[in-house]
């Protein structure tokens, strides 16, 4: 019997708007080493699922698609995932920052 696939463990692909977000992602990853890989373990497995008060899509039009992850009460990382080619887009990483940064 084979075991049943279970979409929400699928690997998902995570990259990064662009080579800045990619540094603080690595700074943050330094700062808060466990925080950052549950953070990425979530991303890579299932990143369209709520966590309360830590996982949790953006409201408003200008955010449609966008996602916040709080890493720790200071950090934060905003992402738009697709399903269609189960990629994540990290286009924030770093200190909670108000209002949300925009998406691309």
């Amino acid at each position: 019997m084979q075991p049943q696939n279970d979409d929400s463990e699928q690997s998902w692909t995570v990259s990064f708007k662009n080579s800045r977000v990619e540094k603080a992602w690595h700074e943050l990853s330094e700062k808060a080493p466990e925080n950052m890989a549950r953070c990425e373990e979530h991303l890579e497995t299932k990143p369209m699922v709520r966590i309360p008060g830590r996982v949790f899509p953006l409201m408003g039009k200008k955010y449609k698609g966008s996602w916040e992850y709080e890493v720790t009460g200071a950090d934060r990382v905003f992402y738009v995932p697709d399903p269609d080619t189960k990629t994540v887009l990290v286009y924030y990483a770093g200190k909670h920052v108000k209002p949300a940064p925009l998406p691309l």
